[in-house]
């Protein structure tokens, strides 16, 4: 406010990096969406909870071969039971389905209340399934269903179109039915919607957009963000949906998208949630073109985790290790592995930068377990505990490349009841593998006079170490081969 009367003021200001505004109500909604920033920002650095129960290492094979076995047909459509059964291995629950090809079939897998549906590439088309769809609750019904299917199908298109009936279970519609879908974004590549399903799907358009892959916590804003989060939480006379078995279930198809990315579109809806739990009742999935190259599939914005550098290990004792990549479930484990450090171990890591209460700030931890994997791999070593079946992080090795040039950093800590049993040197041969798998040039690392033992692995491994007079530490460098 001022005008021309506080213009070079208001230049002064502005040319110093402070902001100004000509009204007041400007300079509040600036405030305001500041204010929704912070809060935002610290939502999505809560520390997730850890998914334990992960679905089975055979899946990905399991997956690719209906994949491989739909590309050999010649389709891109995938049929009903190879869509639930590809959901069913990521651990998605899904309803009992079986594919009845003629009347005794369908009659065979009556139950007390049976759906029957068409099953070729006219009734899967968008919109078509709900076209033949029957409930039959006797032999005759369903006889007469199988019938009426195959008689529409055949108006739809070619008679020969028909090829089958799906039969499932009715399931009871007490929950609040949601949509749960992939899409390919031209920007942003893979994304994940959630939002209102049914029939009215596309009236109500209540939907929200994720980027896989999800955590606990970014799922759980992911639902946030719709208006039938209100009825899954309990609103509009309804009774609370499990909503801990709809996180997991949001975190594992993530965990699809992200692995499969010759699927280009999922359908999941209706997505049934209740108080018993989630079940999908429809899916559909559709594959990229058949000539489509690999390298052109959509990749994700957000890196996700970098399996390949999970690797089980065991220390000069015997005793077992896991070392993977960090994850921000592992904040409260990180926590207990800085408290464990000695006064000595945490000077030679942090050169007395860093120390007590400081180390273990949520606003530190999640600048390391939040990793950019692009920017910066962390790594853990965990053992298991033994008769308390908990993990214990006794280690951590960071590489984090630099801005500008094609090098990074690296860093290493050790808990001290864990030092001297060739860990550090296994940590360090793996930073170089990944530097060199991620096509870095060099790598370098700062050493303080003192810590002898970090300055003789690294003469080990190769590295030239020499006394860095600017800084008063030992600067060791390697330069890394290519190929590796």
């Amino acid at each position: 406010m001022g005008g021309n009367a506080v213009a070079e003021a208001e230049a002064l200001l502005n040319a110093s990096g402070v902001p100004t505004f000509d009204h007041p109500d400007a300079a509040a909604r600036a405030f305001c969406l500041m204010a929704q920033y912070s809060s935002n920002l610290r939502a999505l650095y809560e520390t997730p909870v850890l998914l334990t129960e992960s679905p089975e290492e055979s899946r990905r094979e399991q997956v690719e071969t209906i994949l491989r076995e739909v590309r050999e047909a010649g389709r891109t459509l995938l049929t009903q039971v190879e869509a639930k059964e590809i959901l069913s291995s990521y651990g998605i629950p899904v309803v009992e389905i079986r594919l009845a090809k003629n009347e005794a079939e369908a009659v065979a897998f009556l139950r007390s209340s049976v759906v029957l549906k068409g099953d070729s590439e006219v009734a899967r088309d968008k919109g078509a399934a709900d076209q033949v769809k029957f409930d039959s609750r006797s032999p005759s019904e369903a006889r007469t269903a199988y019938r009426s299917i195959q008689k529409q199908v055949g108006n739809l298109t070619d008679p020969d179109a028909f090829q089958a009936v799906t039969v499932q279970p009715m399931v009871s519609s007490d929950g609040v039915e949601l949509i749960l879908a992939k899409r390919i974004d031209p920007n942003f590549g893979p994304i994940i919607i959630f939002g209102a399903g049914g029939p009215l799907v596309e009236v109500w358009c209540d939907r929200a957009i994720g980027l896989p892959p999800l955590n606990a916590t970014l799922a759980k804003r992911l639902m946030e963000r719709t208006h039938i989060y209100a009825a899954l939480n309990g609103g509009a006379g309804r009774p609370q949906a499990d909503l801990d078995a709809l996180e997991k279930l949001l975190i594992r198809f993530s965990q699809l998208v992200a692995e499969q990315p010759l699927i280009k579109e999922i359908d999941v809806n209706p997505l049934l949630a209740s108080p018993r739990g989630v079940i999908v009742l429809d899916a559909r999935m559709i594959l990229s073109e058949p000539d489509q190259p690999a390298a052109s599939l959509s990749t994700l914005l957000i890196r996700p985790y970098p399996m390949q550098y999970v690797r089980e290990w065991k220390l000069a004792d015997g005793t077992p290790v896991l070392i993977r990549p960090i994850r921000p479930e592992d904040e409260p484990q990180t926590v207990d592995f800085h408290k464990s450090l000695s006064e000595e171990t945490a000077h030679l890591r942090y050169f007395g930068f860093l120390k007590g209460e400081a180390l273990i700030s949520h606003e530190r931890l999640v600048q390391i377990c939040y990793s950019d994997y692009d920017r910066e791999i962390n790594l853990v070593a965990e053992r298991i505990q033994p008769g308390r079946n908990q993990r214990q992080i006794i280690a951590i090795a960071r590489l984090i490349k630099s801005y500008g040039v094609n090098e990074a950093e690296l860093a290493m800590v050790i808990s001290d009841d864990w030092q001297g049993k060739g860990l550090g040197t296994k940590l360090l041969r793996d930073l170089l593998e990944i530097g060199c798998t991620e096509g870095l040039e060099r790598i370098i690392g700062y050493v303080l006079p003192e810590n002898y033992v970090m300055q003789r692995i690294c003469r080990k491994q190769g590295f030239e170490v020499r006394f860095d007079r600017s800084r008063d530490v030992f600067k060791a460098e390697i330069e890394l081969r290519s190929p590796c």
